[in-house]
């Protein structure tokens, strides 16, 4: 039971690389208006988010890959 349990949080994990990935180019395009905008407040707050996911990506794909290799 335990190795099912195991495998199903690998597989979770594995799924949300991409949701992530996405979320990530969604928030490069807020970036880009913000950008045409001159939108400082937003461009601030699109940059917070973008550390955030990025945090969020690598931490999941070190531990894909710890799982993997």
């Amino acid at each position: 039971m335990k190795y099912v349990i195991e495998d199903l949080r690998k597989k979770q994990k594995q799924e949300r690389l991409p949701v992530i990935r996405i979320e990530i180019d969604y928030e490069l395009m807020t970036l880009y208006d913000a950008i045409q905008a001159n939108d400082k407040v937003e461009i601030i707050k699109s940059k917070e988010r973008l550390k955030l996911l990025r945090a969020r990506l690598l931490e999941l794909e070190h531990e894909h890959g710890a799982e993997t290799g």
